[in-house]
């Protein structure tokens, strides 16, 4: 049998597997095209040597894509909410606080982001289906195979660790009132 015979046939009869693996790492709309992609990337794949378990070598490009997928879905969002906070801060223009405005805003995102980037990796997947693509919690719960309350318990976790975070690195209490701070002495005894 030819490789491409071999590669074909272990696609066909692994196909929903595929799709099941790659479903619980991606949002749904997209699972399709990433197993499609596996399916091209094992054709195109040249080695000397035969492949021994096309399953398990599907698989492996199959998560693997997925994963791809998430870094640039990541990346996406944070070059995304950066250009729409630069654009927001265009819209207000209030020109007296415009430079400290925008320094704020950049470092409060870039806050956010790490405070994201912490979060435990299933907790994170759940966090980002919910809040950045807009995912109910049912189809967030079939998506990654977990219960309807698993994921609503992602979602407060990441929620707590975010605003905890983003409260200690902007010095602000639980109300969102600055921190009381020492009065720093300037010259002159002020």
């Amino acid at each position: 049998m030819a490789r491409e015979d071999t590669i074909y046939s272990a696609f066909l009869s692994w196909r929903d597997y595929l799709a099941r693996i790659v479903s619980r790492i991606v949002p749904p709309h997209d699972i399709e095209d990433i197993v499609q992609e596996t399916y091209v990337r094992a054709c195109q794949f040249q080695s000397k040597h035969a492949i021994k378990s096309p399953s398990a070598f599907m698989t492996k490009i199959a998560r693997n894509l997925a994963l791809d997928y998430v870094k640039r879905a990541e990346w996406r969002l944070t070059s995304s909410i950066d250009g729409d906070a630069e654009s927001q801060l265009v819209q207000i223009q209030q020109p007296a606080d415009e430079p400290f405005d925008k320094v704020a805003s950049g470092e409060e995102f870039a806050h956010f982001c790490e405070a994201v980037r912490q979060l435990p990796i299933h907790c994170r997947r759940v966090f980002v289906l919910k809040k950045v693509y807009g995912h109910s919690q049912r189809d967030i719960a079939r998506e990654l195979n977990l219960s309807e309350n698993t994921v609503e318990k992602h979602v407060a976790q990441g929620i707590k660790h975010c605003t905890h975070y983003m409260r200690k690195r902007l010095g602000t209490d639980r109300r969102g009132s600055p921190l009381r701070r020492r009065p720093v002495l300037r010259e002159g005894g002020r």
